[in-house]
Order: structure tokens, then C-alpha cells, then sequence
């Protein structure tokens, strides 16, 4: 696995590195060069070029998760907070792993970021595409005292806070999708995983997870069974640095979490309804074998989804409904 990430280092920069250099700096012989090039880009899902007498080259260039830039970008309050920062070349899930840190004694604000993951998950259990290098797999372990269920109005916070941070980056137009999936001109862009451990009355343990599409090209995301998006397109193809957003996200988790626990959902509310689009549009609900039609009326005080339905509004809460609206409207 080394020598496999050194070489896609090398290589990172999309730019054609002879053979030759490859081989004299990772100590290989050239032959050994052009085989485990090829086998490490087909593990990875990365198109490598071979040009003749030139050398060889990513089709496209990969920004790797850099630890000392992350810590660099982040504010000088949450570079404090963090009890420690994790990046793994490749891992299950995210949010698995920190939930297995749990039980260890992991701090709070443990944080954990993969190139790749091989068995992602979003919400209700769906499957989250995650190729190397390509997006944003993260994943936030906080500690409570409280007793978890005064946490589950965090969903609609780190969406708020999430959506918050790509605005400042420079998206228009961004959307959330109760309680927090990304939306960007209604394709998905990204989506978040809340899942809670500890005792009923507290102690607790929130592991907050969130994918980001960053640049994924369009045979990566094949599998996805939605309209989806990146970050390149929504901004335009305007650069941006995968480190930095990665920073970003983190300080503004770490500043929500603790907000939250002071002052409970009630500071994010109008933050997460000036990303409601979808507010007086028609929309279904699934609700187990049920299938509910109405208007959505925004967010009620405790997050709860409001619902103008034939029998009057209703509402409905994080972790029992998926939310899909009615018109697919491409524009």
C-alpha cells in the first residue's frame, strides 16, 4: 500500500513523469514502474496515461488529503478543539470507524477523513459512491452529557453550517433537502450521516458524517441512482482546494456542535430556511409502507418537517421520512 500511494503521489499533479525518474526515485526498475502504475490506477478507478517516450500521467489531477495543510486552514479556535485529525488512505466508513472509536475512548472531537471509502453509507442505509481522491469522506466524533435524544436537531444544524461553507465558497443557488442533503439546481451534491451511541439519560457519543462531491467525473458516479452534482461544476469550474473545503467543513461542525450544546437548534433555524427551496413546493414523503403528498411549509422550532397535507399539517422528524420533491426541475 506504500509504495501503491507513492507512485499516485507522484503522479498527482496530472503532469508526465517519466519512467526513468519514477524509477530511480521510488528504487524500482522501469518494467516495475509500468506495472504497478497499472495495477494501482485499476485498483483506484484512476485513468493513467501512457505516453511514448515522455513518460506517464494522471487523465486527471488529484489533490491528496494533506494533513498539515488541513491544520494549517483551520481557524486557530478549531485547531485547538481537535483532539486529533486521521486520514487513511482507504477504510470502510468513515462514520463506522469513529463509531468503533467510541467503545476505544476516542476524545471528543476526534476527526477522520479517507481518500476512498470501500463501503460508504448515506442515509437509510443507501450506499454513498466514494472513488479516491475525488470527494470530500468525513467524519466528526463529538461527546455529550446530555441524553442523545436532545442531539437529533443536529442533523438540520450541520446541514445549515455544511451549506453555509460552500455558499462562502462561492455556490449560488445551493438548496437543502430536509433535513440535509445538499442540493445544487436539483442534483444532489451532498448529504450527511448522524448516528448516535450512550446511554439513554447520557452520556452520548454523535459521530457526524459528511460526503461532498468534489470533482468526480461522470463514470465514477454511474452507480449513483440520482441526479447528482460536483463542487467544480456548481462553481463553475472555478478552482478550489479539496484541503481547504476539507478545513472549512470541520471548523464549522466543531463551532455548531459546541453552539448546539449551549444553545440547542434555535440559532441555526433561519440559517438552514434560507436554503429551503423547496418551501411551498409539492412533495412526498415515504413514511415506512406509507406514502404521504403535501406542501411543504418549511421547518417547525425543533426541526421537524411541516407538512400541509389534505388532513391539515402535519409534521415529521428526522429519521423517519424520506423526503423526494414532486417536479424535477432541470433549470
Amino acid at each position: 500500500m506504500d509504495r501503491e500511494f507513492d507512485l499516485i503521489r507522484l503522479l498527482a499533479d496530472g503532469e508526465l513523469h517519466s519512467g526513468e525518474a519514477i524509477a530511480e526515485r521510488l528504487g524500482m526498475t522501469r518494467a516495475a514502474v509500468w506495472k504497478a502504475l497499472r495495477r494501482s490506477c485499476d485498483r483506484l478507478g484512476l485513468p493513467l496515461e501512457s505516453v511514448r517516450g515522455q513518460g506517464y500521467r494522471l487523465q486527471r489531477p488529484v489533490e491528496l488529503l494533506d494533513p498539515e495543510r488541513i491544520l494549517r486552514d483551520l481557524s486557530p479556535r478549531g485547531r485547538r478543539a481537535i483532539a486529533r485529525l486521521e486520514i487513511h488512505r482507504q477504510i470502510d466508513s468513515t462514520n463506522r470507524h469513529l463509531m468503533g472509536e467510541v467503545a476505544a475512548g476516542a476524545a471528543s472531537a476526534t476527526c477522520c477523513l479517507a481518500e476512498r471509502q470501500t463501503a460508504g453509507r448515506g442515509r437509510l442505509g443507501r450506499p454513498w459512491i466514494s472513488p479516491f481522491g475525488a470527494n470530500l469522506y468525513l467524519s466528526v466524533l463529538w461527546r455529550s452529557f446530555a441524553a442523545p435524544a436532545t442531539l437529533g436537531g443536529f442533523s438540520l444544524a450541520a446541514g445549515a453550517v455544511v451549506a453555509d461553507v460552500l455558499r462562502r465558497a462561492g455556490v449560488r443557488g445551493l438548496a437543502l433537502k430536509w433535513p440535509n442533503d445538499l442540493v445544487w439546481r436539483r442534483r444532489k451534491l451532498g448529504g450527511m450521516l448522524l448516528e448516535l451511541a450512550g446511554e439513554a439519560q447520557g452520556p452520548c457519543a454523535l459521530v457526524v458524517g459528511v460526503g461532498i462531491n468534489l470533482r468526480m467525473a461522470p463514470e465514477q458516479g454511474r452507480t449513483i441512482d440520482q441526479p447528482w452534482v460536483d463542487l467544480q461544476e456548481a462553481l463553475g469550474g472555478t478552482g478550489f482546494s479539496r484541503n481547504a473545503i476539507a478545513a472549512r467543513v470541520i471548523d464549522a461542525l466543531i463551532d455548531a456542535l459546541t453552539r448546539f450544546g449551549h444553545e440547542g437548534l434555535t440559532p441555526f433555524l433561519q440559517l438552514w430556511e434560507d436554503f429551503d427551496l423547496f418551501r411551498g413546493e409539492p412533495v412526498t414523503l415515504l413514511l415506512g409502507d406509507r406514502v404521504i403528498r403535501g406542501i411543504a411549509t418549511g421547518i417547525a422550532p425543533d426541526g421537524a418537517l411541516r407538512l400541509m397535507t389534505a388532513e391539515g399539517e402535519r409534521r415529521f422528524h428526522a429519521g423517519e421520512v424520506s423526503l423526494r420533491p414532486d417536479r424535477w426541475d432541470e433549470s
